[in-house]
This record gives structure tokens, sequence and C-alpha cells, in this order.
């Protein structure tokens, strides 16, 4: 199995990464109860080979975007690749508003570098494509920075295969976050899409937490990988394409380690079938 992913020849990431989302207080919103132990959870990520971290300024918001730049400082020597995303606004733990106006999008990115202590963004996602503002005028705000050296490349989130489409007409896109994970996989085809065209699909949920534990047919292979649930769902995920980048997250540095493990566990042919079976 690929471990890798090249988005360029300078720019290439350990395929299993870590997302920052749950960091935040009461799960999205808010600072950390301690923000040292959210710190901690991102250096054990790191210390653990994680290289590729997801976060966005909507996460907290932006408190998330803190512990990272806090755990970079603290390990000024490691060769992290950030991801973060723009287009979002939070009002409430339950609350996003997409707001594509061309000069918020720019402010974002701004405060983006500034919250992460980055002189440049190495991936810029847009967090949705607001129906309300052209397309044109969002991507091309984007497409300006990376011309002026703030953003190097350029990513989607949750969007279809016409959208992609739309999009590569402005300007290159090397990624798309979409959800989908090992029973949910309603966006197979724009999966199938970034398989053709080697963009990089990063699968947001893609424990689909709270649905795998009572699956009979995961359970009985967690006893024969000696594994969780969960690590069974992104061996999976890193099995089924070698475009696909998990960023499972977690406020726990065990739960994290536990996740990174999972790129160890080598599903047979016949189980990697069995467990195609549960998506839908």
């Amino acid at each position: 199995m690929q471990k890798t992913f090249q988005f360029d020849d300078d720019l290439t990431v350990n395929r299993l990464g870590y997302g920052t989302m749950q960091l935040p207080g009461k799960g999205v919103w808010g600072p950390a109860a301690d923000p040292a132990a959210a710190v901690k959870v991102i250096d054990t990520a790191i210390d653990h080979g994680v290289n590729f971290i997801d976060t966005a300024d909507a996460y907290g918001p932006l408190f998330a975007n803190l512990y990272v730049k806090e755990a970079l400082k603290q390990r000024p020597d490691a060769k992290v690749i950030v991801a973060t995303k723009v287009g979002f606004t939070r009002q409430g733990p339950d609350q996003w508003t997409v707001v594509g106006r061309p000069a918020y999008l720019r402010q974002q990115v701004e405060e983006n570098l500034y919250t992460l202590g980055l002189d440049h963004i190495d991936l810029l996602q847009l967090h949705r494509i607001d129906p309300e503002v052209d397309l044109a005028d969002q991507i091309n705000v984007l497409k300006d920075m990376q011309r002026e050296g703030k953003i190097k490349h350029i990513g989607l989130s949750q969007v279809s295969v016409k959208q992609i489409k739309a999009v590569r007409k402005i300007v290159p896109i090397v990624s798309v976050q979409n959800r989908y994970n090992l029973v949910d996989r309603h966006d197979e085809d724009v999966l199938e899409y970034a398989e053709k065209h080697h963009i990089a699909f990063i699968p947001w949920f893609p424990l689909a937490t709270g649905k795998l534990l009572d699956n009979k047919k995961l359970v009985k292979l967690t006893e024969k990988y000696h594994a969780s649930p969960a690590q069974l769902a992104l061996a999976w995920l890193l099995k089924r394409s070698e475009v696909i980048l998990p960023i499972p997250g977690s406020a726990n540095s065990e739960h994290v380690i536990n996740n990174i493990a999972a790129q160890d566990i080598d599903l047979t042919d016949e189980d990697f079938k069995s467990l195609n079976k549960l998506g839908k």
C-alpha cells in the first residue's frame, strides 16, 4: 500500500493525517478546556509521523488554528503541511453559514495566515461554494492570492463533479474534501473523478462516529486483526484508493496514536471486499 501522496515535486505527505476539528471546546465551539493539552495532541500526531494537518478558521472559531501554531512553534524542525479552509462563518456550535464574498474570503486567508503563524498556506480549500456569489468571483480571489504567493495550492470541499470541472476551468485543483467513509459513500463519483485526475480526496467524517461499533461484520474482523473498528475503517479507506488522505481527528492523544497505527494494517483482498458491502 502506498503510504504517501505527492501533490507536486516539492510537496509529498504521509497519507494518514490529522484533523483539528475536535480540538476546540464542546466539540467544535470555543476554546479547549485545556489549551496545553490540545497542543499536546497535535505534538503527539507529529511525533508519530503525521505531516499533514487539516484545520479551518471556522473550528473554534480560530482556536484550532492557534493550537496548530503553538505545536509548530514547539517543533520548528518538523516538516508539516498545513491545509486550511475558508468560506464558512460560525454563529454557534451547530450554526454554519456559507459566505463566499471575495473580500471576505481574502480576509479569511489573511486571518488563517496570522493565526497559523505562516507566511503562506500550502493548501487552501474553499469550505463551501456560496450559491449566492458568482463562482468565478469566489475562485478568482483565491487565484489572485495564489499569484501573490500567499497560497500554494487550491482545493475544494463538499462539491460535485460538475462543480470541480467548473472550477478547474479557472484554476488547477489539487484536493477535494467531501464526506466519505466505510458506510457512507454517496460521493463515490467524486472519488472516482479524483482518482482519474490525481486529485487528493480528503474524506471528512472518516470514522462515521457512532455507526461502526454496532456493525457485526466489522466487529468480527477486529478479532482477526487485533484492531478496533475505527482502525479497520481507516485501513479500508487507505486500501480503497491511493488518492485518499484520511484525517481522523481526536482530542485524545491515545486515540491519535491508535488511529495512526491503522496504516500498518494490511487488509486481505477478501476482507476488503467484505467490508465494501457495508457501504451505501
